[in-house]
């Protein structure tokens, strides 16, 4: 199954904030992300359903306190039948921040 990555317009906003502020963190970033689009669940990540206003969602582990918001959302080609898993990125940022 394919997958990719669909950056929301808050994530893309949060993580050009949060590169700025720590560019040493872009290489973590980058890593998780393609750890995420080849196993959303690898052990590494640590992802887990979410709760409450979130219910539906699954957060993952960047760092000590960094935190990726996403979703899955399939979709189908019509014309090859084929699916694809996409992977929404809703928002990073520190727990509190994303909690």
């Amino acid at each position: 199954m394919n997958r990719n990555l669909i950056p929301s317009s808050n994530f893309i906003r949060k993580i050009k904030r949060i590169i700025k502020k720590h560019p040493e963190l872009e290489n973590t970033i980058n890593r998780i992300l393609d750890i995420l689009v080849e196993d959303p669940f690898d052990s590494k990540l640590k992802t887990h359903k979410l709760k409450g206003k979130f219910e539906g969602c699954y957060s993952c582990v960047v760092g000590y306190d960094l935190r990726i918001i996403l979703k899955f959302v399939e979709s189908a080609d019509k014309e090859s039948n084929l699916k694809s898993e996409n992977i929404l990125l809703l928002t990073i940022g520190t727990h509190d921040e994303v909690y």
